[in-house]
């Protein structure tokens, strides 16, 4: 049941931009001695929202993840003290566990992840009963939580950032409570097409919808997902009008208020990656993988959250077949297969990492030797090998289902040492930005990524750093901190 509050007048302190999302720039976790230990949260937004200072004043909403983080919550009252968050203001809130872990796992993670990712097995699922229904309303008390709380610090006239599919009710219940607000909703997944839009129950896709129109912008990381978005307005969207000016659509009217559509390519942050992957720890962990592949080898490397979107068993099968096809590889080329553990919560994605392990093990015992191990695979998460790994890489592996970004294809050519080929998922959105440099494949064709690779592991070392030096031109066009200043600017 979601409770409508009536005064929502902006605190005394109120902030002149809040920014909006599900983690926030800090967790918590406990000491040896029982105490509470704040951490920094990682990521684009994080750096994004440091772009534009502290004198902004701007407060950043997020929710508790876990017990620690509540009871920070708890603690801090109103705002976490600064000397945990780096010195941003943050509201962190402690919402009901049972009816955020419906919220998160239930509806974001398992409903709205899936239909813009395109992942249901549709025989089967989705199956929307009484149960969704239950989370649906979790959902939606969960999204009213937060547009309460962004009400209450909100200057008068404010802006407001939205971030993502965890909250895109808020625009539209936000607007109800502050219509002085300047709001804008940011999605960092693809958006549907019509068709797979609308397995949504037409009620769910109806709200998604209006919650974000809402807002007064609605950004995207590709024109593609923008397209998507809007032509899902106009088929669910009883009476939707889409602005288009030359065949590209620019904003939705609808229920007498029109929302503009932003297309924002969230890029790499390369001085900090640059900087990042020189240090001692990076270069130790560089030295370890030399050690492991073996002198005189080729690598094909991958770097993923063992998220069901990312495609890993395919990328591992089509390495196989490359191994199968080209015989003269083997021996002469590893492949280092970084998956980290990504929603371990969810069965489906405990089953998915068991199958990643049982294939990259077929494939060793299949095809390997006293002195080469094929696949080098990793599960656990390591930053600072990470980087080590794309400085290291003759080949990069990016071969998504469906991405709304893909941040590795566009760190990888930034930080390589001698430059790296790049096969890259037509189906990421970093095709839009990278596909003219990079060998693009059909995710779901293994045969057809196999020949990419073998062509990558054959490219001129001269044309292949050529190649990287544009790639790495192209993502960095638009850092976290200009994405994110961008986009206050055209709210």
């Amino acid at each position: 049941m979601v409770v409508e509050h009536t005064h929502h007048a902006p605190e005394p302190d109120a902030a002149p931009i809040v920014v909006a999302s599900n983690r926030g720039p800090v967790s918590y976790r406990r000491g040896e001695d029982g105490s509470l230990l704040a951490g920094r949260g990682g990521g684009g937004l994080v750096s994004g929202l440091s772009a534009i200072g502290q004198d902004a004043g701007a407060v950043w909403v997020c929710a508790a993840l876990g017990d620690t983080d509540r009871e920070a919550a708890r603690l801090g009252g109103r705002r976490l003290p600064e000397a945990d968050t780096g010195g941003h203001r943050v509201r962190m809130l402690d919402i009901d566990p049972a009816t955020f872990a419906a919220a998160y796992n239930g509806v974001a993670n398992s409903v709205l992840w899936f239909v813009h990712h395109m992942l249901w097995q549709t025989p089967l699922e989705p199956v929307f009963d009484g149960a969704f229904r239950a989370q649906w309303e979790a959902y939606e008390a969960y999204n009213t939580a937060f547009a309460d709380a962004i009400a209450e610090e909100a200057a008068e006239g404010a802006s407001v950032l939205v971030q993502d599919y965890h909250l895109v009710l808020v625009p539209g219940l936000l607007r109800a409570r502050r219509p002085d607000l300047r709001i804008g909703h940011f999605s960092h997944t693809p958006w549907a097409p019509p068709d797979y839009y609308r397995l949504l129950p037409d009620d769910v896709a109806g709200q998604v919808l209006r919650g974000i129109l809402g807002g007064d912008r609605a950004g995207f990381l590709t024109r593609r997902w923008a397209e998507a978005f809007a032509a899902s307005c106009e088929v669910v969207l009883p009476g939707a009008e889409v602005t288009r000016e030359d065949g590209v659509a620019t904003s939705v009217t609808f229920e007498g208020r029109t929302t503009r559509l932003g297309v924002h390519g969230l890029g790499a942050d390369a001085e900090f990656l640059r900087e990042r992957a020189h240090r001692p720890d990076v270069e130790e962990r560089l030295a370890a993988l030399r050690r492991q592949i073996g002198p005189g080898r080729r690598t094909i490397v991958r770097v993923d959250r063992t998220e069901l979107s990312k495609n890993i068993v395919r990328g591992l099968l089509a390495y196989r077949r490359l191994l199968e096809d080209h015989p003269h590889w083997q021996g002469e080329v590893v492949h280092i297969a970084f998956a980290y553990p990504s929603r371990q919560d969810l069965a489906v994605y405990r089953s998915y990492m068991a199958e990643v392990g049982r294939v990259a093990h077929e494939i060793n015992t299949t095809f390997g030797t006293a002195d080469w191990t094929p696949v080098a695979l990793q599960m656990e998460d390591d930053f600072p090998r990470s980087l080590a790994a794309y400085r290291l890489a003759d080949v990069a592996l990016v071969n998504p289902i469906r991405d709304g970004m893909n941040l590795v294809a566009k760190e990888v050519p930034v930080v390589s040492d001698h430059g790296c080929a790049l096969v890259l998922s037509r189906e990421a959105g970093a095709a839009a930005e990278l596909g003219e440099d990079a060998l693009m494949v059909n995710p779901f064709d293994v045969a057809d990524t196999a020949r990419a690779l073998n062509a990558a592991l054959l490219m001129d070392p001269a044309e292949r750093l050529e190649r990287t030096k544009r790639l790495a031109a192209a993502a960095t066009a638009l850092p976290p901190a200009r994405w994110f200043v961008d986009q206050l600017r055209a709210l």
